[in-house]
């Protein structure tokens, strides 16, 4: 039996936590426990799933210190966007706990006597397949409101967060069975889309694609969030300082390991006044131990990622970084690059890491068609002081979130999220779209006795 590991990216000696792999036959039985005690659970009153999720927030807000580090240590999160994280996962308990009181249906007038209305109920065991940038955040957005809507949850976590997804169903405290974590990597994944009854991912998109398609293949509604190539532009009557501050953090906080991480820089006629001030900005970033405070830019979760993201500056200009840093674990400099051909890697696809491309643009209408110019369409954001501006750029953006004046990276957990073409299939995430994925409509005609 194979045995999933994972291992601290700033001490690749740190052997974080380690569990036999479950394998098909275990993911199948853990499914098969989890539609078991799933009936229960929906058929428990809206106060009780409110109260489960109310007590396991409590019980996560009262462990914060301890998953924080814990998160520092598996994944190489900065100890401030850790805790961060896990305050987050607590808003998100406390706000799905109560969105179990939202109408679950509608009234209608009858066709002929008697009573026309329609009424949600669960679809059974959500499957989620999560990655390891944010370990616990990406499980409870997508659990949470699986679970207030009257669903069971299995998670495949990620191998490289294995811990904190282990530490996370300690935590809740729920009935037994109805949430559960099954070590693997792609057999499980598989497994689990083949078996549940509602399936979520988040990942890359060339995997996003097959669970997908094998998904719709059973006829099982499935979402997909598969990353961004996340464009910023800077019009030329932008405050320069300001917005290369909020790039530079949105390109290389968390060793720019977020699919909503600034990968692409467009100045329109100025240039080289963008480049100086990102350069500037970039080095005012804290880079190295993740539990240091003062650190912005911690490793990269593994050796190949550190590889592609120097691999990445071969064709470019490096205006600053470019190198591994010479110390124990992964770590990249925050990597700023110009002067790419087209169709180079970083023109085109997400390399998940500190390193960022500069463009130039001409005019807006060549700015927003360089922005545009990718397969995905995630997140991106405008910097500009005149409001017609950035309501006609923003309104002309393919994707899902756009940003005014504030970086790529941020999520509302009460807002939808999602993106277009290559970032994501299916419906929206988070928010009150949640319901419409994890609940199915039921019509009801109701007539009366006798007639």
């Amino acid at each position: 039996m194979s045995v999933v590991e994972s291992r601290s990216p700033q001490n690749p000696a740190d052997v974080v936590a380690s569990a036999p792999a479950a394998g098909a036959g275990g993911v199948a039985e853990a499914v098969r426990r989890a539609r078991a005690a799933q009936a229960g659970w929906a058929g428990a009153n809206a106060a009780e799933r409110a109260a489960a999720l109310t007590a396991a927030a409590a019980a996560v807000a009262g462990a914060a210190d301890e998953l924080a580090a814990l998160v520092v240590r598996e994944v190489g999160k900065p100890v401030t966007e850790a805790k961060g994280e896990v305050a987050r996962s607590v808003a998100i308990l406390r706000y799905y706990s109560q969105q179990v009181f939202d109408p679950v249906g509608a009234v209608h007038e009858p066709s002929g006597t008697g009573l026309a209305y329609t009424r949600r109920r669960p679809r059974g065991v959500a499957g989620l397949i999560t990655p390891w940038n944010f370990p616990l955040a990406i499980p409870l957005w997508k659990a949470a409101p699986a679970l207030a809507f009257g669903n069971a949850v299995v998670l495949k976590p990620a191998p490289q967060a294995l811990g904190s997804a282990l530490r996370l169903a300690e935590l809740l405290g729920l009935p037994e069975d109805l949430f559960q974590v099954v070590p693997g990597d792609a057999e499980e994944g598989s497994a689990l889309v083949e078996a549940a009854d509602v399936v979520s991912f988040t990942g890359s998109a060339a995997v996003g694609r097959k669970v997908s398609v094998a998904a719709v293949g059973r006829g099982t509604p499935v979402q997909a969030e598969m990353g961004g190539q996340n464009a910023s532009i800077v019009l030329d009557d932008a405050n320069v300082e300001a917005a290369a501050a909020q790039i530079a953090a949105a390109a290389f906080g968390y060793a720019g390991q977020k699919c909503t991480a600034t990968k692409r820089v467009i100045a329109v006629g100025n240039g080289e006044q963008v480049r100086e001030a990102l350069v500037a900005a970039v080095a005012k970033l804290g880079v190295g131990d993740p539990s240091d405070p003062g650190t912005a830019v911690g490793p990269v979760i593994e050796e190949t990622a550190r590889d592609r993201v120097v691999a990445a500056t071969v064709g470019g200009r490096v205006l600053t970084g470019g190198d591994a840093l010479d110390r124990a674990g992964w770590f990249a400099a925050p990597t700023l690059v110009d002067g790419v051909p087209d169709g180079h890697v970083l023109a085109c696809d997400e390399v998940f890491g500190p390193i960022c491309l500069v463009q130039d643009a001409g005019s807006v209408d060549e700015a927003v068609a360089l922005a545009n110019g990718v397969r995905y369409g995630l997140a991106s954001a405008v910097y500009t002081r005149d409001l017609d501006r950035a309501l006609s750029v923003s309104a002309r953006l393919e994707s899902g979130l756009v940003k005014v004046n504030t970086p790529t990276t941020g999520v509302d957990f009460y807002m939808p999220f999602g993106g277009e073409k290559d970032s994501s299939y299916g419906p929206r995430e988070q928010g009150k779209a949640a319901q419409e994925f994890y609940t199915s409509t039921h019509t009801v005609a109701l007539g009366l006795s006798g007639n």
